[in-house]
């Protein structure tokens, strides 16, 4: 792949953050059939994350947010008005290049999944924080004309990419492009030294087409936790125990394996129309200082928290009950976005959004590929 370097690079999950954005569920989005469950769900992931570090929560309306939080620490928290379609930050939110101290927000395109649920709102969410001054003055906000959520990548320090085929190369996201032209434009946009694709794994009730982030999950530059599905008898066996032999077939920029551990998996469960929805300890969130793992109340929370303990043995392992979330098929990486440190405005000063928005011409993202009318 002879691309020009352009010296930017993605950053992993684990380096030095400046705040975790959550979008704040309401009554016209799809937990309003359990709402009160949503609202107290998130306030938990809230009150976890400002113990060590700061909060932005996009929101409907700033008063009922705060009535619902209760007595917190505010100075941790930022809040901004934004209307939304849904609450999963993770596959609205900007995903931050970095070089030399400046940072660059891609704003890629979301459609719901490949064109499954509403995102109009959504889409716009990011451009809204440019507005609303939440960017440092040394980023730039680049929109990027390509169809790609933040819980289907997973980057480490090294410029390696860990992602699934099928949910990359999936209908309705950029499927007039070839897997090849995909993997292209996502070196090309990142800067990536390698891709590491897998070809197989899959939870049952998953609507993204397989995010990375339910499945696999760099933890450092050498090691990757996984779902591990000990049970023959479970839907999953085969599926995850291919994903575990693609995993073992990887090597790293150095031509070595990867320190694999494995997660457990949870057991089965349903939902009010007796449905298996997704849950999994791979949906964790790494912060400053803290791991925050979904919990399901049942004995498996229990191994999982200790699983990753020993991987970031300088952090604290936090289990949050995130029964609720799975109602919904997705878990506590998927309702967050983290953003390293020195994107947030710290001054508080007005920096014109026209100064912020780039433009990142599509020739130097596609230089093979002509765009079509759809972007």
């Amino acid at each position: 792949m002879n691309y020009k370097n352009n010296e930017y690079r993605a950053l992993a999950e684990w380096e030095r953050q400046s705040f975790v954005q959550l979008t704040w569920p309401h009554e016209d989005t799809d937990w309003n059939y359990i709402l009160d469950d949503a609202v107290r769900t998130f306030c938990d992931i809230a009150k976890a994350i400002i113990r060590f570090e700061k909060l932005v929560i996009v929101c409907q309306d700033e008063a009922e947010v705060r009535r619902q939080l209760g007595d917190v620490d505010y100075s941790k928290i930022i809040f901004t008005q934004i209307p939304s379609n849904d609450t999963w930050a993770r596959d609205h939110g900007g995903i931050t290049l970095v070089k030399d101290g400046r940072m660059k927000v891609c704003n890629f395109i979301f459609n719901g999944w490949g064109q499954k649920f509403a995102s109009d709102k959504d889409n716009q969410i990011t451009s809204e924080m440019v507005k609303k001054n939440l960017f440092s003055s040394e980023v730039d906000v680049v929109d990027i004309p390509f169809v790609l959520e933040g819980g289907s990548v997973e980057f480490n320090t090294r410029g390696e990419l860990l992602s699934t085929y099928n949910c990359l190369n999936a209908p309705n996201r950029n499927n007039h492009f070839s897997g090849k032209q995909v993997e292209e434009i996502l070196t090309k946009i990142f800067n990536l030294k390698k891709v590491h694709w897998l070809y197989n794994g899959d939870l049952i009730g998953d609507d993204t087409d397989g995010h990375i982030d339910t499945l696999a999950r760099f933890c450092d530059d050498t090691t990757i936790a996984y779902v591990k599905c000990e049970d023959e008898k479970d839907d999953h066996y085969q599926w995850l125990k291919a994903m575990e032999d693609d995993l073992k077939a990887l090597r790293d920029i150095d031509g070595k394996p990867f320190n694999l551990v494995p997660l457990p998996m949870p057991d089965a469960v349903f939902d009010e129309n007796d449905e298996r929805i997704p849950a999994t300890y791979a949906n964790f969130l790494v912060i400053n200082g803290a791991v925050l793992v979904p919990t399901y109340n049942q004995k498996h929370d229990a191994d999982a928290i200790a699983v990753l303990q020993k991987v970031f043995k300088d952090r604290e392992v936090i289990g949050v009950d995130c029964q609720t979330l799975i109602r919904q098929h997705g878990s506590l990486h998927c309702v967050t976005m983290q953003y390293p440190e020195g994107v947030l405005n710290e001054s508080g000063k007005t920096i014109p959004s026209t100064a912020k928005k780039k433009e990142w011409d599509s020739k130097d993202i596609f230089p093979e590929f002509e765009m079509t009318s759809q972007f």
